[in-house]
């Protein structure tokens, strides 16, 4: 199998590593609009640099492409190789607004493309190990749901004003992993927002502190609660908790909390600081699993229509900090 992949940053680089470690690739192309650093990460991780960009976007030149470009250019990345025959992994988002990935979508299903969005928690084996609970009725009737998402520090002030927002940079993975793991959808947001850190963020038009209150289809409240600025760690959690029971996704030894209970020790281990090394294994299973479907002919397992659900609640919980009320998902529905 031939792969491409273009935009040789920090995750493009690490998606590389998992790609040439995959026994059924024969050879990964890299591709970067700064070719010095292709060249770089190709001879780093033992790949092929590809040149110019469009040398991987025309029909039969590769049996898989990989974008892990800036946002700004998934659209377009997609819909070229879609267009070329081939099938597409992309980081999300999809496209920096809804209309523009409304157009990759339609496009998308009139070719019945095959396009994963990378929203890796999806593979993540605590995610997956609630999501089969609850099928398997262990938790009895679902009641609640609470999701957390902090960084150990916030990003840079030049990544805000193209990232979206805190609530469709970050927390649009707590939104898809929420369908994903309930099978329900999010039809109501209640949210807030608050700056408590870097004066940055304001001028961005962006907060650093979130909460909401999400209504399921069938009545089920869920609860999120963000922040930039955690000094325990980088805290990315999950409780669901039913009439028969209750699990929580990323309660591990690495945990970035303490109790306050005498004589608890756990967790005791150093707490996870970034979203790399907490969701490492994640990452690597997703790209087993695009590469899988590639072979098999399908069928995604995250597809456009799914990322445009969750960036949806995602801009429905904006509005709502915005505006002071409840939204409701399909006000947001072009």
């Amino acid at each position: 199998m031939r792969v491409g992949l273009v935009g040789a940053g920090r995750i493009g680089e690490s998606h590389a590593a998992a790609i040439v470690r995959r026994p059924e690739v024969d050879e990964l192309v890299v591709a970067d609009v700064d070719a010095e650093r292709a060249r770089e990460v190709a001879g780093r991780v033992g790949a092929h640099v590809a040149g110019a960009i469009e040398n991987l976007l025309h029909p039969s030149a590769l049996d898989a492409l990989v974008i892990t470009a800036a946002t700004s250019a998934h659209a377009d990345l997609i819909l070229a190789g879609v267009r070329a025959g081939t099938p597409v992994f992309c980081e999300k988002p999809v496209a920096p607004t809804v209309a523009e990935t409304v157009e990759v979508l339609r496009e998308v299903d009139r070719r019945d493309a095959l396009v994963h969005i990378g929203f890796m928690r999806r593979f993540d084996a605590g995610y997956r190990r609630a999501r089969q609970a609850l099928r398997d009725g262990e938790l009895g009737e679902l009641h609640r749901v609470h999701a957390v998402t902090c960084d150990a520090a916030p990003p840079p002030a030049s990544y805000l004003p193209t990232s979206g927002g805190l609530f469709r940079d970050c927390h649009v993975h707590d939104f898809d992993v929420l369908r994903w793991v309930t099978g329900r959808e999010v039809v109501e947001v209640y949210a807030s927002g608050a700056n408590r850190g870097a004066d940055f963020f304001a001028a961005a038009d962006d907060i650093d502190t979130s909460a909401a209150v999400l209504t399921l289809d069938d009545g089920t409240f869920a609860t999120l609660s963000g922040s930039r600025y955690n000094g325990g760690g980088y805290d990315v959690r999950m409780e669901l908790a039913g009439t028969a029971g209750t699990i929580a996704v990323g309660l591990d030894e690495r945990a970035p909390l303490r109790s306050a209970e005498a004589g608890v020790t756990f967790p005791s281990l150093d707490p996870w600081q970034e979203f790399w090394s907490r969701f490492a294994p994640a990452y690597d299973a997703e790209i087993t699993a695009f590469l899988h479907a590639v072979r098999t002919g399908g069928p995604s397992p995250c597809t456009v229509a799914d990322a445009l659900e969750a960036v949806l609640v995602a801009d429905a919980a904006d509005r709502s900090r915005r505006e002071g009320r409840p939204v409701r998902v399909e006000e947001v529905r072009p």
